[in-house]
């Protein structure tokens, strides 16, 4: 295998170099990251674009381009359909969901649960969040460090102390800001790690009409498969409905995201993150995609694997490199710094949104439990610094132990199917229902986690079926091999089931319905168990309202379409007395309106609150909201009485 280069170290190096100056740079500018706000939020000063390219940098890891890349090389371009899903569900998360989390704005997502349910909800769903991000780190730092070692003989064990280090070190001391800003150079390096492959073999093929007709010829271009069968691994639907669920419990209630979309400076600012982050991902999709039939073109004749020259394929696009661009100095290192690149800004992120849900959601509650006081400001901002690193150092140990886990990191691959789709279903009850309380709450989400993990872990499971493969332009034509790829052994179906008939249904189910299932076991078993514990007495909701009655609700907890529907619902009801001049000189003589009844008026719908109201003139209003409180208005005065 060939090895690096002097100029090949120099380029990694002075990647790296730059993003810990970055970190060096926010520690010792601005605020110095002395405040909460500053160091996990990035002062809430953020602009649109750098927010964007880190919503894309955060989950596209080192492992998504080595294994996009070969998910198309073997099994065919139906992956490419999920970003269908992403086109229909960034909407959901924009005008949806993020319009909550914004209101709160609280440096941990959990929070909210906490409001709307209670702390034991908030602390169920913060640790389900941080065994999922622990696991994920290990897999994003140990993967590319031992596909980089089998192909260019660069060192698994430099690659990881040396990118664990780096984003330990930039995130603990640039915090948020520094964990942006570097997200915008490693992104665009890992555009440059893809393009250079997509360009060296469009060169080598002529066009790009001859990679797809050669792609096309070998099978690997299908868009067609609209079978409704959930064990068949990718159709239309699995990318479609299973990728929308996938992409909102990443973008739309994941911490990491979150904690990214408020630190804008507007709700609106944050909103257009989001849809500028589209098409960034889009871009990268599209290309990781195209760039696995580039890889196809060039080994179509000899498969590697079948060769033995590597021992998985998600080894493909450092043996590709290695083949084809050798031979120009520093561009191997390129490369490298693009892979590098991606595990650089997962790994920060993953840091940063953990360090922040361990401080807000165990230290503070914990200490003021235990000292009956908040923590201050300073206190907070040296837990989450301490806890950077603590994170940090575990992510570095896990990456070593990965190699003796082998069979638990590929089941951990879909984890966020298995734990997103529950916490998103969990959020959705807070979100979209007013009746559902703790309990019933807590209940969806075990069943469903403990479903999800029976679903997605059991064994045996068939392997995944790939596409046909040559050896025929081979020196020497080898046995077949069938060696497990690291990267696709997570828990899937075999599209093939029918000569597979002796496994169990449930573990034929193709991973992408993971989270979907986790999504409808949390909404359905939360809202029958909401009902039945409220029936028997068990839980009640008392707490998101304002008054013992339990008529004034919280709306600010709820969605906005149903937010803006119980606000008007509380706007309160109305007395209308007539006055003397308007009876002929008589006494008045009051009237009792109807709720139903509109009250006259000459401007918009009366909101509840502080509100100023429309006159109308010769009208004595009262308005009693259903919280108690009397609104009077007479002219062009208002007045409010709290009984």
């Amino acid at each position: 295998m060939a090895g690096f280069g002097a100029l090949d170290y120099g380029i990694v190096a002075v990647v790296l170099i730059a993003s810990a100056a970055i970190g060096i740079y926010y520690r010792i500018t601005g605020g110095k990251q002395q405040t909460t706000k500053e160091y996990l939020l990035a002062g809430r000063e953020m602009s649109i674009l750098p927010v964007a390219f880190s919503l894309m940098t955060s989950f596209m890891s080192a492992v998504t381009l080595l294994g996009v890349s070969m998910e198309n090389y073997q099994y065919g371009t139906m992956f490419v359909l999920i970003n269908l899903s992403y086109i229909l569900s960034t909407p959901v998360a924009a005008y949806l969901i993020l319009p909550v989390f914004y209101r709160l704005k609280t440096a941990s997502v959990y929070e909210y649960l906490e409001q709307r349910f209670g702390y034991a909800t908030r602390l169920s769903a913060s640790l389900a969040f941080t065994i999922q991000m622990t696991l994920y780190m290990g897999i994003v730092l140990y993967a590319p460090a031992l596909a980089l070692e089998a192909v260019t003989g660069l060192n698994r064990n430099f690659s990881i102390i040396v990118v664990g280090v780096v984003c330990t070190f930039y995130a603990t001391l640039g915090g948020m800001k520094a964990v942006l800003i570097t997200d915008i150079f490693q992104s665009l390096l890992m555009f440059v790690s893809i393009f250079s492959v997509i360009i060296c073999a469009t060169i080598k093929a002529g066009s790009w009409a001859e990679i797809w007709h050669v792609a096309n010829e070998g099978g690997r271009i299908n868009f067609s498969d609209i079978r409704i069968d959930p064990t068949v691994r990718h159709t239309l639907w699995t990318q479609i409905i299973g990728g929308t669920g996938t992409y909102l419990s990443l973008y739309g209630v994941n911490q990491t995201q979150v904690q990214r979309l408020l630190s804008t400076r507007t709700l609106k600012s944050a909103q257009a993150s989001l849809w500028w982050n589209l098409p960034i991902l889009m871009l990268l999709s599209f290309s990781t995609c195209f760039s696995g039939l580039c890889i196809y073109y060039y080994y179509k004749d000899c498969d590697p694997l079948l060769e033995g020259r590597i021992s998985s394929r998600d080894q493909l696009m450092p043996l590709f490199v290695v083949d084809t661009m050798s031979n120009i100095p520093g561009l191997s290192g390129l490369f490298v710094s693009g892979i590098f690149s991606a595990s650089l800004s997962t790994i920060s992120s993953a840091i940063s949104s953990l360090a922040a849900v361990t401080v807000e959601d165990y230290i503070k509650p914990l200490l003021l439990w235990k000292t009956k006081m908040p923590l201050s400001e300073s206190r907070s901002t040296w837990f989450s610094k301490f806890f950077n690193l603590v994170y940090g150092a575990a992510c570095i140990g896990l990456a070593f132990v990965a190699g003796s886990l082998t069979g638990v990191l590929q089941a951990a691959l879909s984890i966020f199917g298995i734990v997103g789709g529950p916490l998103l279903g969990l959020f959705t009850l807070g979100m979209y229902f007013t009746f559902v309380n703790q309990k019933g709450a807590i209940t969806g989400l075990v069943t469903s986690l403990a479903i999800c993990f029976w679903i997605g872990f059991g064994t045996p499971r068939p392997t995944p079926q790939a596409l046909e493969f040559s050896t025929d332009g081979c020196a020497v034509t080898p046995p077949t091999s069938h060696v497990s790829d690291f990267f696709t052994q997570s828990p899937t179906a075999s599209s093939e089931t029918d000569d597979e008939p002796h496994y169990f249904y449930l573990y034929r189910i193709s991973y992408m319905w993971y989270s979907v299932i986790g999504f409808l076991i949390t909404l359905f078993v939360g809202l029958a168990c909401s009902w039945l514990y409220a029936k028997l007495g068990w839980d009640s909701n008392a707490h998101i309202y304002t008054d013992s009655a339990c008529t004034t609700i919280k709306y600010d907890l709820f969605v906005p379409p149903l937010a803006k529907r119980l606000r008007n619902r509380q706007v309160p009801v109305v007395v209308v007395t007539g006055t003397s001049s308007e009876m002929g000189g008589g006494s008045a003589t009051p009237s009792t309106v109807d709720d139903d009844t509109p009250l006259p008026k000459s401007g918009p719908e009366p909101q509840f609150g502080m509100q100023q109201l429309d006159s109308t003139a010769g009208y004595v209003k009262e308005r009693k909201n259903s919280g108690g409180d009397v609104i009077t208005q007479n002219g062009n005065k208002q007045h409010v009485a709290v009984q």
